[in-house]
């Protein structure tokens, strides 16, 4: 299927407006998270909190809102997925 490690895909679609949906694939049944970052590194919204995701594809939708539900401005941000020992983050454009 792939290389046996998480994989995070780009978020689809990107830019969005008003939600997009992040997906990311797993070789195993494993804990994640999955958090959204400001340009500074400010952690804005966590979409998955340590919880246990499925073998295979995973998608979690965000709504361009922080962890407060405020909406938040057009700009560039970025989503980090954790899991086990992989961590990677990618950018996303969020335009209104």
């Amino acid at each position: 299927v792939w290389n046996r490690a998480p994989l995070l895909n780009q978020n689809m679609p990107n830019p969005f407006n008003p939600q997009t949906t992040i997906a990311f694939d797993l070789p195993k049944e494993m804990a994640v998270s999955l958090c959204v970052y400001d340009v500074s590194g400010r952690l804005l919204k966590v979409l998955v909190d340590d919880k246990l995701a499925s073998t295979g594809r995973n998608e979690v939708v965000w709504r361009g809102r922080d962890q407060n539900g405020r909406q938040l401005p057009s700009g560039t941000y970025f989503y980090r997925l954790e899991a086990g020992e992989y961590s990677e983050s990618k950018r996303m454009a969020l335009i209104k």
